[in-house]
C-alpha cells in the first residue's frame, strides 16, 4: 500500500495547557468525583463482613463489631487513590459539555489507529507511543479532583454516616460545591450513539436501572454503630 502522511490536528483531545476555556470546570469536576466515589462504595456495598475494632482487656470487655459496609474502613478505602480512576478517561471531542470526558478510546483517535494499522502515516506532533496517555484535560481534572476531595472531605464523611438516602451528586455537587449558576453539567446524560440503531434507548434503559439500584441500596443510614 502506497503511504501518504495525514496531518491532522486533534485540538480538542490535545489542548495546550493555557487554553483555560477548554480545561474541566468545577461541576465537570466534581460530576466525575462522585460518579467514581460512587461506583467504589456500590462494589463493596453487600459485603457481610464483620469488623472488630479495639483491643480484649484484661477485664474481658468484647471488642466492638461493626458491620463493614456501614463502616468508616469501608469510605477509606473507597477515597483512597479515587481520583487516580480519573486518568482512565479520555476527551470525546465530537461530545458535548461533560459528556467529552468519557472512558475508552473517542471516535476520533480510533479513527487514527484504524488508518495507523492500514499503513497510514498519522503525524499528531507526539509518538504513537504517547497516544494513549492522559490528556492535558484529564490530567487537570485528576489534580482538581485531589483538591475538592481534600476541601470537601467533611462533607463526603457527613453524607456517607447521614445521608445516603440522597445522591451523592446532589448532596455534594448540588448543595454544597457549586451555585445554582453552576450546574448545568450535572443534568447532562449520554444517551448513546445517535446515529447507531436502539444506541440511545439502551444507554437511557441502563441508567434508569443504574439509578433504581442505587436508591434501592441507599435505604438506610450508616452510622458505624455497635452491632
Amino acid at each position: 500500500m502506497k503511504l501518504f502522511t495525514l496531518v491532522f490536528f486533534c485540538v480538542c483531545s490535545f489542548v495546550a495547557a493555557g487554553e483555560d476555556d477548554r480545561l474541566p470546570n468545577k461541576c465537570e469536576v466534581c460530576k466525575f468525583l462522585t460518579i467514581e466515589l460512587q461506583d467504589a462504595l456500590e462494589k463493596t456495598g453487600r459485603s457481610k463482613e464483620v469488623l472488630e475494632l479495639g483491643e480484649v482487656l484484661d477485664t474481658g470487655k468484647r471488642r466492638r463489631k461493626i458491620k463493614y459496609n456501614t463502616s468508616e474502613t469501608r469510605l477509606t478505602e473507597a477515597v483512597d487513590n479515587i481520583c487516580e480512576r480519573i486518568l482512565q478517561y479520555s476527551v470525546h471531542a465530537e461530545r458535548p459539555g461533560s459528556l467529552r470526558y468519557a472512558k475508552g478510546a473517542s471516535q476520533t483517535m480510533t479513527t487514527l489507529k484504524n488508518l495507523v494499522h492500514k499503513g497510514v502515516k498519522v503525524d499528531l506532533g507526539m509518538p504513537y507511543e504517547l497516544w494513549d496517555e492522559p490528556s492535558v484535560e484529564v490530567s487537570d481534572m485528576k489534580k482538581q479532583c485531589e483538591t475538592m476531595l481534600e476541601q470537601y472531605e467533611e462533607v463526603v464523611e457527613d453524607w456517607y454516616f447521614h445521608h445516603q438516602d440522597e445522591r451523592l451528586e446532589n448532596f455534594l455537587c448540588q448543595n454544597h460545591v457549586l451555585k445554582p449558576s453552576e450546574q448545568e453539567c450535572i443534568e447532562e446524560v449520554w444517551k448513546g450513539d445517535m446515529g447507531a440503531k436502539g444506541g440511545a434507548e439502551k444507554a437511557e434503559s441502563e441508567s434508569t436501572e443504574k439509578q433504581g439500584a442505587r436508591e434501592e441500596k441507599e435505604d438506610k443510614r450508616h452510622d458505624g454503630g455497635e452491632l
